[in-house]
């Protein structure tokens, strides 16, 4: 069974900086896409970025000149980083990967437990 474990968030000041980290456990075959996507309270989840595992990436309005996704391949990981936020930035970021379990398996949507972010001076 492969989970992903996120890291990083906490706390961070507007206008600061905070990075997110999200790996998984466990084995597999194959990681495709991996994302991010937040929940803010009383709001439906959204993506905030995603990146293939060739490096193309694609973001949320919201996010675009302020997050920059990454992945590093050889650690499986993908990254969030996150500049100059705002308090309406503060959500429960979850970490997305699709994954194959086997070379005979069909890929399947994997989710991280969360980790809050708030964004508060």
């Amino acid at each position: 069974q492969v989970r992903l474990v996120e890291s990083g968030g906490g706390l961070v000041q507007p206008g600061g900086s905070l990075r997110l980290s999200c790996a998984p456990s466990g084995s597999f075959f194959r990681i495709n896409v991996m994302g991010w996507y937040r929940q803010a309270p009383g709001k439906q989840r959204e993506l905030v970025a995603r990146i293939s595992s060739s490096g193309r990436t694609s973001y949320a309005d919201s996010a675009k000149g302020r997050f920059t996704i990454s992945r590093d391949n050889a650690k499986n990981t993908v990254y969030l980083q996150m500049n100059n936020p705002n308090p309406e930035d503060s959500a429960v970021y979850y970490c997305y990967a699709v994954i194959e379990s086997n070379r005979y398996s069909f890929a399947s949507d994997h989710w991280g437990q969360g980790t809050q972010v708030i964004v508060s001076s």
